[in-house]
Parts: C-alpha cells; structure tokens; sequence
C-alpha cells in the first residue's frame, strides 16, 4: 500500500503509483472528508472522541445540520475512537487543525504530489482534479461562514472538568513565567552587587593625568580627534619634504603654516576633551591642504621613504629620552627636597642656639638594658627618620620598653637633636650621636673607608672626565650614587662594635613605616643564625647570580647562584651569635678581595648576603612588604597586613617622583602641621 498523507491539492505517497483511476477516486473520496472535518468544526470531534457516544445513535443529535449528520455516517467507518482522541486533544490545546502546516515545501523530496501532475497523456484526469478542487474550495469557503456561527455553540459541549484543568495549566503557565523573571531579577542583583564590591578593590589613586579613571576616558574613542590631528601633522612633515624635493615653495609655505596652527591647537592634549575649540576648524583646513597636496606630490614609494626614515628618527628620540629619564630620575632621587634641606638648617641652627643643659634627653639608662626593645636608625634625612620612629611608637603596645638609637652624620646632627628635642617621642627613649665621632672606625679598621682613599677609587668617583652629556652618564651613575661614600651605610656590619652591651638589636632603614607593634620579633627563634630577614626570591632577579660575579672563581666556589636573596630594612640581629661567628670579620675578607670591584659592584646588600651566607633566617613575609620605591603593582591587601612596608627603589614618598597611592601610608606619620615644615614649604600631601 502507499504511504499517503492529506493534501488539499491530492493524494500524496511516496515514489508509488496505483494508477490514474484510483487516485481520482481517493481524491474524491479525502476532499469530501476534508470538507466534513472542517465543517462539523471542534464540537463535533470533542463529540467523536468521547467513549460515552455511540456513532450509530446519530439520528438522536437534532441540532446537527445535515453536513453534520452526513459527516457523521462518512466518519464511523474511517476513524477509531483512539484517532479522534487525538485528534480531540490537538484541537483543545492548539485550536482547529489547519491544512496550512502539510503544504508542499513543508515536505521532504521523496514525496510526490500525484493528483497536480500534469501529462500529455492524462488529460481528463487532471480536468477531474481541478473540477474536484474547485467544488471542495467552494464548499469551504461558504462553510467558514456557517462555522463562524456554530463556535460559541462548541463551548457548550466543554464539561466543567474540563474547563478547571484548562484554568489550572494556565495558572501553571502563568506561575511559571513568574518564576522565571524572579530569577532573571536575582541573576541582575548578583551581578550588580560583584560590579560594586570588585569596584571597591579598584585603586583609584592612579598617577597623573593617565589614569583609567579620568572623564575623558570614559567614551571608548574620547582621544580620536587628537590622533586625527596627529597623523594630520605626521602627513603634513612627509609632504612638506617632498614639496621640497620638487620645489614647490607656495605649497612648502602653505603646509607650513597649517602645520603650525595644528600644532599649537592640538597643544598637550591626550584627549579630545582638551583641545582647543579651534581643532575642527584646524582639521577642516589642513584636510584641504593634504589633499592638494595629495594631488601634486603623492608617490607611494617617496611617501614611504619618508615615513620610514621618521619612524626611524623618532626611534632614535625615544632611546635618547629613556636615558635621560634615567639620567633624572636617579639624579633626582639622591638629591636631597629644597624642603628637607631648610628644615634641617632651621633645626640646626636652634639646636646650636640652645644652652648645653638642654640639649640632652631623659632616660639615659635605658640606653644599655638588654631587656628592652632596641632599635638602630642610621639617617641623614631628619623628616625620614621622624616617620620611622613615630609610627614605630605609634604602634606600640608598651612604648616606654622601646629605644632608639640615631646615628647620622655631622651635618644633620643638631637638627636630628633638635627635631626630637621638640618632638619627643613619648615615653620612648631615644639617643642620637654622630658617626665622625667613632673615633675606632678608621681606615686602617675599615676597608671601605681605606679603599675611599685610594687614587682608584677617587678617580671612579671624582674623574672629571667622565661623560657631561645625559645620556652618556646615565649608566653609572647608579654606583656613584653618595651613599655609597657614607660610612652611615656601611654600619651597619659594626653592629656589636656601636652596642656593646646589647643582646638584640632591630635595625630599620629610614625608608620604611612601621604599621603593627614590632615587639614579637623579639621572640623569634632564629635556630642559631645571626639575621632574620625576609627572603624576596620569589622573582628570579632577587637571587644571588643577579648581585654577585659567579664568573670569579672566588664566588662560583663559595655560593649558588639560585641561593634565596633577602632584604634589608627591617632585620633583626642577634649580637650574641653575631661576636660567636666573627660576622664583621668576615665582612672585612670579603671586602678587601673586593678592592677593584670584580666580585660585586657597590652597595651594601651583595657583602650583606655573602657575609650572612648560611646565617639567615627567614621571617614571614607579612613583616616586611618591599617595592613601594619602585613597584606599581604591589597588592594594596599585602601592604595592609604587613608590619612593616618598605620605599625601597628611586621613588621615595618625600620626592615629586614619588607613587601618589603609596603615599599616604608614609604622609600620615608626618607632622605637617609643625611650623618648620610649613615655613620650608614642604611639598607633603595631607593626611
């Protein structure tokens, strides 16, 4: 048998034909049974549906017309109970059925639509068909009419359970849509509430006027007018050459002048927001130029000759810039703030001005108890050295116990007194004296200060024919940095020899703040070494092939490369362990094999990790957070849990070059309001 399916236009099967006769008859016999379906309408099938009717009790239905009545007698043999079930349950959820859904495009191409064929030879089939499907269109549309009519008669056959369980599913549909925008709006509220707290973590502290954060880069193109301008310049200069080149001096003349009216309208802009209200008009005029210039001089392989000898030249112009600003920069960060030097003089000179009576400080006799908390601060730099030890005190949990002993040198010495002699640090003591005035540290003691003296090193330091220009300079002018002169830096290794009589002593650079009491570092066990210090080989360039030559045989034999570095500024030392080992003797062997400077270059923390080599103990990490001098990237979380946070690197808080965001962990410590520092006119950010 075929497989058919009904069409409106004929009997549909596939790739199977049972002749021409048959399909006629088939045809006639599906079109009146469309047309019975269609006319008896959606009450009629509930009807058929139902197990309760009997087909044969018909005749008893008297308000059925009589298409119903005939449908009725064409539809018993035709259909089972089960079928018109189906039937009855599409109509109630998707209304009457519709022959739209099985048109021809709808179905696949293995089906052939038998009754629209037409041949040569089947004419009077194809005459049958058309006059079939025409009656069939005409019964249809008058019976629309009449079935319009018999619609709200359907709802009467619809039981009352039936009407419930249709009321229900569309509760169920209604609660259900519900639901789904309810969770849409919680899906909403947890984004917007992540957005906000992710926003808090955002440090909006960012330097200069390149921050992300600024109006005018709100808008994803805020700076496209300026780079138009810019490459409007850029265009202007390659034809103004090539103008040139072909002497055309009305037109070098013309671009000229527009090119300085860009200029000067485009300025230092960055965005378009600051330009000037003159730059549209700027850019209409020197558009026009372009293009005449365009017109006369364009030559794609001169134009790129001559953007690619600018390129070329601007390159040049920024390697000559980075070495000036690390000319600067490293200039600027040894120099001592116009600020700082005033107030140091203004100190001075009232420290000098004071009787001798008043220069002294109470609490003497705690200077050499060892049951106190020592520290030792060696400083040429007065307002430093007032953070150090007023947030130390500040953090204190029993300030009186603490001691701090102040080294500097003779310059700085009355103001360093007279700063804490009107700034007492509370119940704390404190002690200041002058390195010119160890009379033991002397050349013949101290190989630094003897190698200072050699016509060697005088020469590195003092040649005056070293390189004038900015850029040629810029290399070593790291190592001739003046600290590596002061015997203040190197004091550090004489510990035991400047406190005699102590057991324990923490030593802080004067580049540091104190943020949590440092009292537990006390109770450290230290399993024998002499240093506690917090090791920063976590990046590869803090071990010891990065400070040391391990090309020197004297090196390569005597330490590994990948050893872990540590810093310095916040170490404590036990000066029992300290004399026991000889450290300083050992600082001295290493630093007279250092005479020419073939191990390490200067500074005292590539003698610090050799001299401590194996004697080290690291300390937690959250003690002491490095990289505010030189690193944007530290995490602002680690900053606030560290005990101590460290400006190591060019940009100290007390320079114009230093980071604004890390400021004003150090600015809070500062007394601004104090009357030397407003009258130096300190550049201090307030609090």
């Amino acid at each position: 048998m075929a497989i058919k399916r009904r069409l409106s236009g004929g009997i549909i099967h596939r790739n199977k034909s049972n002749g021409p006769h048959f399909s006629i008859v088939v045809l006639v016999l599906f079109s009146f049974l469309v047309f019975s379906i269609l006319f008896v309408g959606r009450g009629l099938l509930r009807s058929a549906s139902n197990d309760q009717i009997d087909f044969s009790t018909s005749s008893s239905k008297q308000d059925l017309n009589w298409r119903e009545r005939l449908a009725l007698q064409h539809l018993k043999p035709l259909f089972s109970r089960e079928v018109m079930g189906v039937i009855k349950a599409y109509t109630d959820d998707l209304g009457p059925l519709s022959l739209d859904s099985f048109r021809k495009n709808n179905l696949s191409s293995s089906w052939n639509f038998v009754g629209q064929e037409i041949s040569a030879g089947k004419n009077t089939t194809s005459a049958q068909s058309k006059e079939v499907a025409a009656n069939v269109k005409r019964e249809t549309s008058r019976g629309k009419q009449e079935d319009n009519s018999h619609e709200d008669h359907s709802n009467f056959f619809e039981s009352p359970a039936k009407l419930e369980r249709r009321k229900l599913r569309e509760k169920r549909r209604e609660k259900r849509a519900a639901d789904l925008v309810k969770q849409d709006d919680d899906v909403i509220v947890k984004l917007e509430t992540a957005a906000i707290e992710r926003s808090k973590s955002v440090d909006s502290a960012v330097l200069g006027k390149y921050s992300i954060w600024r109006r005018e880069n709100e808008n994803e193109n805020s700076d496209s007018t300026v780079r138009l301008m810019r490459d409007q310049v850029i265009m202007a200069r390659v034809y103004i050459s090539l103008a040139r080149m072909k002497n055309k001096l009305d037109l070098v003349h013309e671009l000229q002048n527009r090119l300085k009216e860009s200029q000067r309208a485009l300025g230092e802009a960055t965005a378009d927001s600051d330009l000037h209200h003159s730059a549209p008009e700027k850019i209409k005029a020197m558009g026009q130029v372009l293009s005449k210039g365009r017109e006369q001089l364009y030559d794609c392989k001169l134009v790129t000759g001559q953007l690619r000898a600018m390129l070329q030249s601007a390159d040049e112009q920024v390697r000559s810039l980075k070495k000036q600003s690390t000319f600067l920069s490293q200039l600027a960060a040894k120099t001592i703030p116009n600020g700082i030097h005033c107030l140091s003089m203004r100190l001075t000179i009232e420290y000098y001005l004071l009787p001798p009576e008043k220069r002294k400080f109470p609490r003497s006799e705690n200077l050499e108890n060892p049951n106190l908390y020592h520290y030792a601060l060696f400083s040429d730099n007065v307002l430093a050295a007032s953070v150090v030890v007023s947030s130390t005190i500040a953090n204190a949990k029993e300030p009186g116990k603490h001691v701090f002993h102040l080294v500097t040198d003779k310059l700085n010495f009355g103001a360093m007194n007279m700063w804490f002699l009107l700034n007492p640090p509370g119940k704390a003591t404190i002690h200041v004296e002058n390195v010119d005035e160890f009379k033991w540290l002397n050349s013949s003691y101290c190989p630094v200060l003897r190698q200072l003296e050699s016509a060697a090193m005088k020469e590195y330091y003092f040649k005056s024919a070293h390189p004038t220009t900015l850029s040629a300079g810029s290399s070593n002018l790291k190592y001739r940095n003046p600290k590596y002169l002061s015997m203040l830096n190197h004091l550090r290794f004489y510990l035991p020899q400047v406190y005699p009589k102590l057991d324990k002593i923490l030593f802080l650079d004067d580049d540091i703040v104190v943020q949590k009491d440092l009292t537990g570092l006390w109770s450290v066990d230290l399993h024998g070494k002499v240093n506690g210090a917090v090791e920063t080989c976590g990046e590869s360039f803090h071990r010891f092939d990065k400070y040391l030559n391990f090309s020197n045989p004297h090196i390569s034999s005597n330490f590994d490369p990948n050893a872990c570095g540590w810093a310095y500024g916040m170490n404590i030392f036990d000066l029992k362990v300290w004399k026991e080992k000889d450290i300083t003797g050992i600082y001295h062997k290493w630093q007279n094999m250092n005479e020419d400077r073939v191990l390490w270059k200067l500074g005292t923390l590539p003698p610090g990790l050799m001299t401590f080599y194996g004697l080290t103990h690291p300390l937690d990490k959250s003690w002491h957070v490095l990289g505010l001098g030189y690193s944007p990237t530290v995490d602002r979380s680690e900053i606030e849990n560290a005990a101590v946070v460290h400006y190591n690197g060019n940009m100290k808080p007390w320079l114009e070059l230093a980071m604004t965001k890390y400021r004003p962990y150090w600015t809070k410590y500062v007394k601004s309001d104090h009357p030397y520092i407003r009258s130096c006119k300190l550049r201090i950010v307030e609090r």
